[in-house]
């Protein structure tokens, strides 16, 4: 049966409408949530001044996760551990460097807070409670402007990745 004329101008111009509508949503970034995996909050964070203070008082671990060749160009953070990401038994080594606490407040640095901000992450699904990220990093980030700019002191990487 066909449909009257009238009808169909009505109901083409709404779905073309309603149709680009949903794509300037989607460019717009509404409804990205819908089709993203579920993607646990992101960790809590410290900047490097607390980090730096709460590390050399003892009441934090402060883990430089970088690489190697990072360390050397830039040194590392003053109370910071060395211990770099990619190592295979990167979780026993932080354990041990943790003395088994896993409850230990550990607060987490790399360049500019991206790794950082993951390895937080796999980390709590690892069952570590206390874990912070140092999101300015480094070298600075949108969150703020970094260990180096805020000159807090470095130390050289000697034995650097062998805790």
């Amino acid at each position: 049966m066909p449909v009257p004329a009238d009808t169909r101008l009505l109901i083409a111009p709404t779905t073309r409408r309603a149709v680009i509508l949903a794509g300037a949503a989607a460019l717009a970034g509404f409804g990205w949530q819908a089709l993203a995996p579920d993607r646990p909050p992101a960790p809590p964070s410290i900047d490097p001044q607390a980090a730096h203070q709460r590390a050399l008082a003892g009441d934090l671990l402060l883990v430089d996760i970088r690489r190697p060749d990072e360390w050397r160009a830039t040194g590392i953070g003053a109370g910071a551990r060395p211990v770099d990401m990619r190592r295979a038994d990167f979780i026993e080594t932080l354990t041990g460097l943790a003395g088994g606490d896993s409850a230990r407040p550990v607060a987490l640095i790399c360049a500019r807070g991206v790794r950082s901000a993951r390895l937080a992450r796999r980390l709590k699904a690892e069952g570590f409670t206390r874990v912070l990220d140092v999101s300015e990093g480094m070298a600075g980030s949108a969150a703020g402007p970094g260990w180096l700019a805020r000159g807090l002191p470095v130390a050289p990487p000697t034995g650097a990745g062998n805790p």
